[in-house]
């Protein structure tokens, strides 16, 4: 009889998965040491029960005639008592095949509500529907967001929606840039650009917190799985140690304060974080700190607050840009690289370079790295050997206006970009 209850009691324990051996012997040592060549170091081998042990766990469960088994209830349910009131119930108590509808009556309806002539169907107003989806990418950066993709560009919505959030209308801005983001091969949005810079903006810093929380919140429910991103600058991570250049800075700069935006990282609000470089040259010269060691610093802060523990950080820069063109020469392009691009990334406070190509000043004059109609120069020629990091930079294009065409510019900027981030309005 105890071989046979043994026997059962086997046969319940290879049914759970503990199965074992034939025969002490005929099975490698514990954990597995016998593993084929070239597994990889994941995979681990481990014995869930010897002989022996599987003997145990009979007897634990046999003995004093079954006591413990006989006492391992299910875990009890989660059941409502109706007492004096009517319990709703649903379907019609019957068993039905796989495929069949739960009552007779019901109907594959495929989802769409049933409604009534002539009325009007609820639809999500949040939801970004395919027309929406299909709209977008006859527009201008509709198209953009095709051909980057086609130059195998990751990319980016550039936008900014901080106007439409103040003046009540982030919902239509969320679908219409959204609409964008949905594009095949479209990554994220950018919903902010120098996020806090100009303390007009935004009244106070829980204003400004209030904005990324409710920017965020909607667009992730409207576009679950892309990447949110805002761009600043964070002028007390250059000063290092100077208590007086951090103290006279705060004052200067009240809403950029870098510990709210990390908190923006650690709370998930946001996925990257820009940070613009444009200022490092000007900005300390009270305090005579030069543009390397106010980029050493920044740097070190960076890496002290573990910001890339919670998200991706960018260094942004325009300093290779000049009217009409680049005039660096090869050697000077190799130092501004060294300096805005290389330290960054091996100090490990940037994960990815965002370097602008092209921008056009108030007065008209266009801001060149390249020449005009795309044409080569020292500068580009240098950017283009960084071919290591490719993945690593990124560029800002805008499609209204392009310097040949959207096709022929986006096709340039792969040469030397791996991500691109397209302007939206």
């Amino acid at each position: 009889m105890t071989k046979r209850k043994i026997l059962i009691v086997g046969l319940v324990l290879a049914l759970l998965g503990i199965v074992a051996p034939a025969s002490a012997h005929a099975q490698p040592a514990r954990p597995c040491e016998d593993l084929p060549p070239g597994t990889p170091s994941f995979v681990v081998c481990t014995w869930l029960a010897t002989p022996e042990e599987a003997a145990e766990i009979a007897r634990f469960w046999l003995g004093n005639d079954g006591e413990n088994m006989k006492a391992a209830d299910p875990n009890p349910g989660k059941f409502g008592v109706c007492e004096g009131i009517t319990c709703n119930t649903e379907g019609d108590g019957v068993a039905h095949e796989i495929g069949d509808p739960d009552v007779p009556e019901a109907t594959d309806d495929e989802g769409k509500p049933e409604c009534a002539q002539g009325e009007t169907c609820y639809t999500d107003p949040d939801e970004i529907s395919q027309a929406e989806v299909e709209k977008a990418a006859l527009t201008p950066a509709g198209q953009s967001a095709k051909n980057a993709t086609g130059t195998g560009l990751r990319t980016w919505i550039d936008t900014e929606l901080s106007d439409d959030w103040k003046n009540g209308k982030l919902a239509e801005a969320v679908k219409r840039v959204g609409a964008l983001a949905a594009q095949p091969g479209v990554v994220g949005i950018r919903f902010a650009t120098q996020l806090g810079y100009d303390s007009r903006a935004f009244a106070s810093a829980e204003e400004l917190e209030k904005f990324v929380t409710e920017t965020s919140a909607s667009l992730r429910e409207a576009l679950p799985g892309k990447k949110l991103a805002v761009h600043t600058v964070l002028p007390v991570l250059g000063c290092g140690a100077d208590e007086a250049c951090k103290g006279e800075l705060a004052k200067k700069y009240p809403l950029l304060n870098p510990d709210a935006f990390g908190a923006f990282l650690a709370k998930s609000l946001i996925d990257q974080l820009g940070l613009d470089n444009g200022h490092l040259a000007t900005e300390y010269a009270a305090w005579k700190i030069d543009a390397v060691t106010a980029q050493r610093n920044q740097s070190i802060e960076i890496r002290a607050k573990s910001w890339d523990a919670y998200g991706h950080i960018a260094a942004e820069d325009a300093t290779f840009t000049a009217a009409g063109s680049s005039a660096l020469t090869e050697e000077q392009a190799t130092k501004a690289i060294t300096e805005r691009v290389v330290a960054p990334l091996q100090s490990d406070a940037a994960e990815s370079v965002v370097l602008w190509t092209r921008w056009q000043a108030a007065d008209g004059t266009v801001h060149r790295v390249l020449g005009e109609k795309l044409a080569d120069n020292a500068t580009w020629g240098q950017l283009r050997k960084l071919a290591a990091v490719k993945p690593r930079l990124a560029t800002i294009y805008d499609p209204a206006t392009p310097e040949v065409d959207v096709t022929g510019d986006l096709k340039k900027l792969a040469e030397v970009f791996g991500q691109v981030y397209l302007r939206a309005e």
